[in-house]
């Protein structure tokens, strides 16, 4: 390959398209030999996509039109190109090249080698490539670098920026044999300023996008622009090293290892099939080589458009294509997975313990019975809410002393408030461990009071329950004793509490989708203003909910234990927060509708950590937020529990197909599925306070006032 350092272009802003137009330009104007020939590329369409604008005006005598014929274009380019010409050529989608495949794969990628090196091919073949524009299915979305790659003696190159595709397709047109250089057609027109001037770019060396050290994140072509995406939804969370791999064949193994070695964990983006592609190849590599693998801490990740064809229909090709949510979601799974090294120790250890479990005693013995077991677990007394701007409350008595038998619905304690003495219950039979608190302490909603040890099934381990006997009659056959294994008991994953509430709710849930237009362009501004400070959709989502709680009073009301029903002009928001061990916390912004912009996104933020760090409100909200955007999940139906009378989640962002005016068109929506409690709210007026929050979130706009009026 050639080792060039020639000055394409100066600094400036520019597009794929204008660098590309530009860069060959210059390759005509500096080489006589140099010839462009492709369907329509002269003046004055200029192509398709107007890549050779103005060029056969400039250039009457290198730049031709071709025939509608991929077999005569590549075939052309063979000829030429071995007989001391310089083609450019073009096709105008890579999806067509299936006509001219016999000529690349048989007479252009093996010239040199079938003539002892006395033949060659210098020639470029340049093709618009990818998907991301819906509509063109089949012959106009196709991503197929793996099955080019293929061929020994064929280069592959995929910029991503305006600077890359001038630097690569000048290094193109130098080269001594042929190149397939897929410019990704969804990024033609993107602006991008480039502040030095513009160089060749060597074949085989990735580019390294964003400096990283939790995450290995590798893309090329149109899927860069979605990791970046991604990067920018999970930056708070991970580190993430972004390497454009830009050059396919060949490809950039130095980089990505020390990436590799450095982060520990990589995930692969492409928009290819998954079957025998580019990403697999990376995989390949990066675990064949022990030394690699040893430095892995969870298995690499392909993010990949599936095993299937684009569909026509815009719904179907984003969904068969790679896009953020699957992006973040793999990042996430990368950190929270760990390799698993002792497998050989793990197996010794299996096949030990089936040597033990065979053992026959020596004569004269009887084996000797395991010790009896009990499993246990302990679970923790707290203070529940009990009632309406209830935050604390005084111990008054002890009822229960560490070591006795507890049931279900036992009286533990006695605690004073304000208003009333109030028996804490027990949720769950067992024996009462220790007290953590004394008679007169003041505690908070939320704090541990004591704990209860909860009882497993008594039984000797290792030997057999008394078998039920058989059934006496003819051909009866005696029951083989079953062996049998200690039961751990675990917690539920709703308490009897909780359960008991639910026990008592009428649930009903719609669904309403919101375009995500106004929130990405709201962050976008932020994080240009503000950085990492910057608001997240989800701040800006819950202040979207808390205006149209103001707006419709049904949802600012509580559900008490005794089927009370209050109004509040001032009310909480709820913020569903996930916690260790599969459990859920829910996060309150006191007093939402009174704050500030500016506080109400700060206490949003500060009380969702401390939740996630143990820190338990009361919960008086009258609307909880709950989301696993962050899984994909584009929808649900969640719970609603007393004294809350609604739930909302918050899908995913994917793209839909919807009706504009006379029209269909494609937009990226959120779902937003309310879950009501129908004692408080009815029908019509959930379906209104859902179409509030879509229509809040659709027109969003950061406010401007530093300070709401406070309200009386």
């Amino acid at each position: 390959f050639p080792q060039l350092n020639d000055e394409v272009l100066p600094p400036g802003k520019y597009r794929i398209g204008d660098t590309v137009n530009k860069t060959l330009r210059l390759g005509l104007e500096r080489d006589k030999r140099r010839i462009i020939f492709g369907e329509d590329i002269e003046d004055p369409k200029g192509g398709v996509f107007r890549l050779t604008q103005k060029l056969s005006t400039e250039f009457p005598k290198q730049v031709f039109n071709s025939p509608l014929a991929e077999s005569t274009i590549l075939g052309v380019a063979c000829g030429l190109g071995s007989y001391g010409k310089r083609p450019v050529f073009e096709l105008q989608f890579i999806d067509f090249i299936g006509p001219g495949w016999n000529q690349l794969v048989t007479n252009i990628c093996c010239l040199r080698w079938r003539s002892f090196g006395q033949w060659k091919c210098p020639m470029v073949i340049y093709a618009p490539y990818g998907a991301y524009l819906p509509g063109g299915s089949l012959w106009h979305s196709q991503a197929n670098e793996a099955a080019l790659a293929h061929y020994p003696g064929l280069s592959v190159v995929i910029p991503s920026t305006p600077e890359d595709a001038a630097g690569l397709l000048w290094t193109a047109m130098h080269c001594e044999d042929p190149v397939l250089f897929l410019i990704p057609k969804h990024m033609f027109w993107a602006e991008r300023e480039s502040a030095e001037p513009i160089r060749a770019i060597p074949f085989g060396k990735a580019r390294k996008r964003q400096a990283g050290s939790d995450v290995t994140l590798i893309a090329w072509g149109n899927t860069v622009e979605k990791a970046l995406e991604a990067i920018q939804q999970i930056e708070n969370e991970a580190s993430i090293e972004l390497i454009d791999l830009r050059s396919i064949s060949p490809w950039d193994r130095d980089t990505i290892e020390e990436s590799v070695r450095k982060t520990g964990r990589v995930v692969i983006v492409q928009e290819d099939t998954e079957n025998a592609s580019v990403g697999q190849m990376i995989i390949t590599h990066l675990t064949s080589q022990s030394d690699l693998w040893n430095s892995m801490v969870s298995p690499p990740i392909l993010v990949s458009k599936g095993n299937v064809m684009i569909g026509y229909n815009p719904i179907y090709e984003y969904a068969a294509l790679p896009d953020v949510q699957r992006i973040v979601v793999a990042i996430r799974k990368s950190i929270s997975m760990k390799q698993q090294r002792s497998v050989a120790a793990a197996v010794s250890a299996a096949e030990a313990d089936e040597r033990g479990r065979h053992a026959r005693p020596r004569s004269g013995q009887e084996p000797q019975p395991r010790p009896a077991t009990a499993a246990t677990n302990t679970q923790n007394i707290t203070v529940p809410i009990m009632g309406e701007g209830i935050r604390s409350a005084k111990v008054v008595a002890l009822l229960k002393k560490p070591g006795d038998r507890i049931e279900l619905d036992d009286a533990l304690c006695e605690v004073e408030t304000d208003k009333a003495v109030y028996p804490i219950e027990s949720s769950f039979a067992g024996t009462m461990g220790q007290w953590k608190v004394e008679v007169d302490a003041t505690v908070e909603i939320g704090q541990e009071l004591g704990t209860i040890l909860v009882e497993g099934a008594d039984h000797v381990e290792g030997t057999p329950r008394e078998p039920v006997a058989a059934v006496a009659g003819r051909g009866s056959i005696p029951e083989k004793p079953r062996p049998t294994t200690a039961a751990t008991r675990r917690e539920p994953a709703l308490s009897p509490t909780i359960t008991r509430k639910l026990s008592r709710v009428i649930p009903a849930n719609l669904q309403i989708d919101a375009r995500w237009d106004a929130i990405r362009k709201a962050r976008e501004a932020a994080k240009k203003k503000n950085g990492r400070n910057a608001p997240s959709p989800s701040v800006m989502i819950a202040w979207a909910v808390v205006r149209a709680m103001e707006k419709h009073a049904p949802f600012r009301r509580l559900i008490l234990e005794d089927e009370t029903i209050v109004e509040n002009e001032n009310f909480d928001l709820g913020i569903a927060v996930a916690i260790e061990g599969d459990r859920l916390a829910t996060a309150v912004v006191t007093e939402a509708n009174r704050k500030s912009w500016n506080e109400f996104a700060e206490v949003y933020r500060k009380t969702v950590d401390e939740t996630r760090s143990g820190r338990v409100d009361a919960m008086n909200a009258p609307v909880v937020i709950s989301s696993l955007g962050a899984f994909g999940v584009r929808a649900a139906a969640p719970i609603v529990v007393p004294p809350s009378v609604g739930t909302l989640f918050i899908g995913s962002a994917h793209r839909e197909m919807l009706r504009n005016g006379k029209q269909n068109e494609t937009a990226e929506v959120i779902t937003l599925s309310l879950t009501f409690d129908h004692r408080v709210v009815n029908g019509a007026g959930a379906a209104n306070f859902a179409h509030e929050i879509k229509e809040q979130i659709e027109e969003f706009m950061i406010p401007v006032e530093e300070t709401r009026a406070a309200k009386s």
